[in-house]
Order: structure tokens, then sequence, then C-alpha cells
């Protein structure tokens, strides 16, 4: 029997209620983002996630979900998560060093060791949590981070977090990379360099190889987040990394488990005693409630997936090429994105958001990217692509592109 989801009440409207005056700024502040594109709609989806999903009523083929292999929405993942809730309960109850750390939660974690093929993991209650307080447990005062001027914003605020000295680098720009460590030379207690291996708003990789051989020279820790590349790259779909051939030389992997996973949560993988120091130094590990086991169940259950069903990757990796190739014979500049995450750089803010409302007129959803996601003056529509669209609509959202652009 299906399951049925009442519809929500809806909330009261607060529009007429009057800010305090210490909130004045508050209005002011909502009106300068309106003004200038960057205000945001919350939508309402009805329903899983899939090919296609209903927004506010409308039914759209769904490119804007990070549902890269079609696990968000399948019923294994769900059956998983079901009994695990019947076993263990839902909520957690603590945090895992207190009473909240399940058997489902082990098993979990021996999963993503065994994927990464690294000796031991840890998870997190979000991808977030994982990388911001993963590189305040490594680096402090007196250290410097050396990170790419494209990462994700958990890593800008894992680097905030850690109060260490930090150094910007330009997008994949090793050479530069290496000029600053040189410079810098050993006046650091630490060194570490950080990077995104799929860079989210950009399909761009990271230069791993050429990136481990830096780390190596300058004895630095290399840090990696396969969020993104997580069940999509590498012969076991554990991540570039593995695609890359470089294991040995990063340090510390991070992830999501609510990408191509379709779960939710982030972990960290490495050596056993990295996992074991985070375990005593991670903030958002220590003091945060342990995330329920039955989502654990779900993404060890995807994990399963990911290595019985390598077709999906491969299939979907072969789809996105030909979306791009089509994108690009049509005079379009992707700005070298090279996976299934596809952007179309428009401009200002209010061009994204333009081309993204005629998209869903001709029946996609393609969000538009502003800042801060994206630096002003290059606001983009992205396409992430899954393995559940057949190639018939994105021929079709190829074509729709150019049209708009047009």
């Amino acid at each position: 029997m299906p399951c049925r989801i009442e519809p929500a009440t809806p909330a009261p409207s607060s529009a007429a209620t009057p800010l305090p005056a210490a909130l004045d700024w508050v209005a002011e502040a909502l009106d300068h983002l309106a003004a200038h594109g960057l205000e945001r709609p919350m939508r309402i989806r009805d329903g899983r996630q899939g090919a296609t999903v209903e927004l506010d009523g409308r039914h759209l083929i769904n490119v804007g979900s990070n549902d890269y292999l079609g696990y968000a929405g399948d019923v294994r993942l769900t059956k998983a998560a079901s009994k695990a809730a019947c076993a263990e309960g839902f909520g957690a109850g603590a945090s895992p060093l207190v009473s909240g750390h399940s058997r489902a939660h082990e098993r979990l974690e021996r999963a993503i060791a065994n994927l990464l093929d690294v000796p031991d993991a840890i998870t997190f209650p979000s991808g977030f949590a994982a990388n911001s307080a993963t590189i305040a447990a490594l680096v402090g005062p007196g250290d410097a981070i050396f990170s790419d001027e494209r990462n994700h914003a958990s890593i800008i605020d894992g680097c905030r977090l850690s109060r260490a000295q930090v150094r910007v680098y330009p997008h994949r720009d090793v050479a530069t990379l290496d000029a600053v460590l040189a410079a810098e030379g050993t006046v650091h207690r630490r060194r570490l360099i950080v990077t995104d291996t799929l860079f989210s708003m950009d399909g761009t990789l990271a230069p791993l190889a050429d990136l481990c051989t830096v780390a190596r020279r300058h004895d630095a820790m290399l840090m990696v987040d396969e969020a993104h590349a997580t069940g999509v790259f590498g012969a076991r779909g554990s991540g570039l990394v593995e695609e890359a051939g470089c294991a040995d030389g990063v340090h510390v992997r991070t992830g999501t488990l609510s990408k191509a996973l379709g779960a939710a949560g982030g972990f960290v993988a490495g050596h056993a005693d990295l996992i074991r120091w985070l375990r005593h130094s991670a903030r958002a590990w220590i003091f945060s409630t342990a995330h329920p086991p039955a989502i654990a169940a779900a993404a060890a259950r995807a994990i399963e997936l990911v290595t019985q069903e390598p077709r999906r990757r491969v299939e979907l990796r072969e789809k996105a090429s030909v979306f791009r190739d089509r994108l690009t014979a049509a005079g379009l500049d992707l700005g070298g994105a090279e996976a299934q995450i596809v952007p179309v750089v428009a401009g200002a803010a209010e061009s994204a958001v333009a081309l993204s409302v005629r998209l869903a007129e001709a029946g996609f959803f393609v969000p538009a990217i502003r800042p801060p996601s994206v630096p002003h003056g290059r606001s983009l529509v992205r396409a992430s692509l899954s393995w559940l669209h057949p190639q018939s609509d994105l021929d079709q959202l190829a074509d729709a592109i150019v049209a708009c652009l047009r």
C-alpha cells in the first residue's frame, strides 16, 4: 500500500506583524536582497526525489537535485531505514560518545572504510559538520591552511573556526600553491592543503596527483572533500582519489551520504589514529546527537548498491559527456566542467533567475545559483544530472538552454 502524505497546514502569515525595533535592520537587508536578485523562494516539494519532481504544484523534469545515482527515492533505502527504525527506534538519543553510537552507525562506518579502502571512518550529522569540525581539529593558531578559492562553504567556515592562518590559492593553480608553500617555509607548526575533488558550482576536478606531489614536497597534510564524487567516480565508486590512483598521498578524505548515496550525513575516512583523534577533538561530533540509526542503515544499504550496480555511475558519466558535448557544440562555454555537474554562466543574478524561469516554463527545474554560492558577476544555472534521466530528456534540456540563451 503506498504511503499517504497528508497536506501540510499552512503557517500563519507574519507579514502583518511589525518587527521589534531591535530588528528594524532585517527589513532593510531583505529589501536589499530582493533589489539585487538575491532573495530565494522556499519551494515545497511533494513526493520523492526522482527524474521528475513536483515543486509548488508544478511537475518538472528534475535537474536540480544532487541525487546523482537515483537512490534518494529508492524503495530499497526506505526498507533498510524502516527495518533499522523498528529495531533501534528513530532518534539516536545522545551524542556518539555518550550512548548515541548504534550498531547501525558501526556498520555504516565499516562500510565507508571498506568502500574507500582505508582503515577507519567516522560519521557526522552532515557533510558540513564533517568538514568544519575536521579542519578545526587538525590545525589551529600557529598553523597554516592552503585552500582552493572555490572550496565549499563548509571548508571556508572550518578554516575560520580553526584560527589558523589561511592562504587562498587560485582555483586549481598548483604552481601558485607550490610557490606560496615554498615562501612560507617552516614557520608554521603544521600545514594543511584542503580542496574539493569535484567542485560543486563548476563541475571541475581538482588536480589530485599534482596536489599530492606538492603536499609531499612541503611535508603538508592533504585533505580532500569527495562530496560530489563519492559513488560517481572510481572503479569501486569511492571517488576521485581512487580514480586518480593517489590514495597514498591523501591524508584525510571527507564526503557526504546525502548526494549520490541518497541518504544523509557526512563522513571522514583515513588512518585509524586520525579517526581516533577526531573522536576526541571534532566538536561537531562530540557535542551533537548522532544522526538517526535508520538514516545510517539507509546509507549503508546505498553503499551496497553502489558496489553492486556499477552501471549506474558508468551510464551517468556517459550521459553527462553527451550533454556537455551538445552544449559545447552549440558554442556555450562550460568553464572546464568535466562531470555530472554542468554550469551555464549567466552573469548577473537577475540573468540567472530569468534563465531558470524560462527553463521552468519549458518544463525543467534547473536552479539559479547566485552569490554567496558563486562570485558576483558569475551567477549561473546548474544542471545536476542523474542516472534516472533518459538521454532524450537531457537532449531536450540542452536544446532548451541553447534556445533560451539565443
